[in-house]
């Protein structure tokens, strides 16, 4: 894709883009489609190369700190680029780095932007206070889940609250996608201590019944494949029916891809929120708080990853048209035959977002462009 951005303001731009994750290179394509024209972008990357050559933009190395510095040299923004930058929870370096840039930008002086972040999870009382202190510093500050807003005004931290970008991204038709059998159900599942080899297994187990009850075939979508793939790769061994693994590269075909899906089951938040935004029938699978926010906004069906949670089944079926409480998000099931007995409720009865939820969302997803522009240039 190609994006022809030209002004007198430069703006670097810093995310997890160029690692190959889908999901944050949606979110980096929606961010320079919500740029202001004026404003040219310069992205730090893990592969300036093809970003470049995917974008259309000026892209430096990420992890060069010679590159670093001097993009934030020329300089007269810097904007942390969706997601969940400062956050502990992968990594107790993520608020290091992002931090470290966006406190030497402003020690330059440049204006700074936090946009459309997921705060947190901070469990380090020192990652707490240096995001604290850095978004109190910022010209502006958006956010896309109700509890990043409630943490930004405990911290007495003006924020804008928006629908997470991804939602507004423009998406593209999949070359091929049509000629695979229908109808199609995709599995977005992403490598985590919380899914072990047991919790795989019954997984596995239940997708083979769930396709063999429905006769779906069945896409496999591995959002960062070097993580992703070989779970996907697993699970279409095993699969009794049609099957195809497809990671595209431009994330508008990434979300043009669940236009011809009938349902999602996913990991992945921005699996979900591509879905939903395409009208698809999704169940959730909450690793993440971030996860969580999304079912409750949406009243997305879905279980709770987390171990602690209860483990015992209800033993009625759930409900697909009442909105989830976060707090009573529905344990991992014990078995493969509970599992394919959701999925084939939901896929039979489940209802997927309605014209009204997308369009609602869609429109107030470009409060991120509003705060672009008088942020920058206002």
């Amino acid at each position: 894709m190609v994006f022809t951005l030209r002004g007198t303001m430069r703006a670097v731009l810093c995310g997890y883009y160029g690692m190959g994750n889908g999901g944050d290179e949606a979110l980096l394509a929606s961010l320079l489609q919500m740029l202001p024209p004026q404003v040219t972008p310069l992205v730090l990357s893990g592969d300036p190369v093809e970003t470049a050559r995917r974008y259309g933009v000026e892209a430096r190395p990420r992890k060069s700190l010679k590159a670093v510095f001097s993009a934030l040299g020329q300089g007269d923004a810097l904007i942390w680029g969706g997601g969940s930058l400062m956050q502990d929870a992968t990594s107790a370096l993520n608020p290091l780095y992002y931090g470290g840039l966006m406190a030497l930008a402003q020690a330059r002086g440049l204006k700074t932007v936090a946009w459309a972040q997921g705060i947190g999870p901070l469990h380090r009382p020192w990652n707490r206070g240096l995001t604290r202190y850095l978004l109190r510093r910022c010209t502006g500050v958006s956010v896309r889940d109700h509890a990043s807003a409630a943490l930004a005004a405990q911290w007495q931290v003006p924020a804008w609250l928006a629908p997470d970008p991804v939602w507004a991204m423009a998406a593209q038709p999949l070359p091929g996608l049509w000629e695979l059998p229908a109808p199609r159900v995709a599995v977005a599942l992403r490598s985590h201590p919380w899914l072990t080899a047991a919790r795989l297994a019954d997984f596995t187990q239940a997708l083979g019944n769930f396709q063999r009850a429905t006769h779906t075939c069945i896409l496999l979508v591995p959002f960062q494949p070097s993580r992703d793939g070989a779970i996907a790769t697993h699970l279409q061994a095993h699969l009794p029916g049609p099957s195809q693994i497809l990671a595209p590269q431009d994330p508008r075909q990434l979300k043009g891809l669940f236009r011809g899906v009938e349902m999602v089951i996913a990991m992945r938040l921005h699996a979900l929120i591509m879905a939903a935004a395409e009208g698809c029938r999704c169940f959730a699978l909450s690793y993440d708080p971030k996860v969580t926010h999304l079912m409750a906004d949406v009243g997305m069906p879905g279980w709770a990853m987390d171990p602690a949670s209860p483990s015992a089944m209800p033993s009625t079926p759930i409900s697909t048209s009442i909105p989830l409480d976060p707090l009573d998000l529905r344990p991992w099931p014990t078995t493969p035959e509970a599992m394919a007995q959701d999925w084939i409720e939901h896929f039979a009865n489940g209802d997927p977002p309605s014209p009204d939820q997308i369009q609602s969302r869609c429109d107030r997803a470009y409060l991120h462009r509003d705060l672009l522009q008088k942020s920058l240039l206002g």
